[in-house]
């Protein structure tokens, strides 16, 4: 007698070629990461005149008032409102999305990196001297930096940490010449080059 195997388990666990696969079933990659911004106005003018971002979409708003779709789907407080959602794009990278919410319980994070769930947007540039000028040009805050990585798996980056005026993390990060980790590795992380690969 066979084995009764879902649909669904089976394209979980076989891969392309009857090969054995593991991991989310149907994983293409990183679609986007959600960000909760205090002003959206203030968020795409950031985006889009000081990174050169661009506005894919645009929707919302989003609330119940009479019961708990909010909490069921997002895990907020039933009475939060998605003000608006933005989808912004960001050169070849995967894309942004932004959302402006209200909330009975909201909290304003001013999270460090060191904070567990803190996070950053690193943004690939081709020269990390420029992108510091012109950070400094437009009075946006940095850190130290450009620092270059001359040892270990990530020599031949440098890397630069900036805030949006909200106090949102990124990181310009650049590495024109790859990393040292690539001349062994298996897998290969996302090519700024080549958005194909």
């Amino acid at each position: 007698m066979k084995d009764p195997e879902s649909a669904a388990t089976k394209a979980s666990t076989v891969g392309p070629g009857g090969a054995k696969a593991t991991g989310l079933p149907g994983l293409r990659g990183h679609d986007h990461t959600g960000l909760t911004v205090p002003d959206m106005k203030q968020a795409i003018d950031f985006f889009e005149n000081v990174l050169g971002c661009k506005v894919a979409m645009s929707f919302g708003p989003f609330a119940d008032d009479e019961g708990t779709f909010m909490t069921d789907l997002l895990g907020v407080h039933p009475k939060a409102e998605i003000k608006q959602i933005v989808q912004v794009r960001c050169g070849f990278g995967s894309n942004i999305e932004l959302f402006e919410y209200s909330a009975p319980d909201q909290r304003d994070f001013k999270q460090k990196n060191s904070d567990i769930g803190a996070f950053h947007i690193s943004l690939y540039v081709d020269d990390i001297d420029a992108a510091k000028a012109y950070l400094d040009s437009r009075n946006i805050e940095t850190r130290l930096g450009p620092l270059p990585i001359n040892d270990g798996p990530a020599a031949g980056q440098s890397i630069l940490y900036f805030q949006a005026p909200w106090g949102l993390q990124f990181e310009a990060i650049s590495y024109p010449k790859g990393m040292a980790y690539e001349k062994g590795a298996e897998t290969l992380l996302w090519n700024p080059k080549d958005p194909a690969k």
